[in-house]
């Protein structure tokens, strides 16, 4: 398996896995997510993988299939009235084929990410996961990632 920047030639493989993610968000929160949707369209899974700012990292087979992939975002918030400017790789989605887990391939894909906001001198890694995601929850937390900031609602 190889990490690599994602490719055109890797949309399809990525818009399988964004299926994947919305069919657990939507299980989990219908009332939020809709069926059958994905993030990003194909004009704009274009753009995203042509962004500098918006790195998306792709673990392929020695086939070229895409076994997941990593949406990250560069953030920073130069001044800004409260917060210091650090600089922060914003992990935006991550995704293992559901076929495939288990295989570290997720692990592998956060250490990637990892060394790469290092080289790029990022003072630290963030991530939101939903709480009805469960399993994700707990592969982050074994990855040693710690709440920062929680989200909570009212349904009216």
């Amino acid at each position: 398996m190889e990490i690599r920047r994602a490719t055109e030639q890797d949309m399809d493989g990525i818009n399988d896995l964004l299926m994947q993610v919305c069919l657990v968000h939507h299980k989990g929160r219908p009332d939020l997510f809709k069926y059958g949707a994905k993030k990003y369209t194909d004009d704009q899974l274009r753009g995203l993988i042509h962004d500098d700012r918006r790195p998306i990292f792709t673990a392929v087979d020695e086939t070229g299939k895409v076994s997941g992939y990593a949406f990250c975002i560069f953030q920073q918030h130069v001044g800004d009235n409260i917060l210091t400017d650090i600089k922060t790789l914003y992990i935006d989605d991550l995704c293992v084929d559901e076929k495939l887990r288990g295989q570290h391939i997720g692990r592998q894909l956060y250490e990637y990410v990892l060394n790469f906001a290092r080289e790029q001198k990022c003072y630290n890694v963030t991530l939101n996961v939903w709480s009805l995601n469960e399993s994700a929850m707990k592969f982050y937390q074994a990855c040693g990632l710690k709440p920062q900031k929680v989200g909570m609602e009212t349904i009216l």
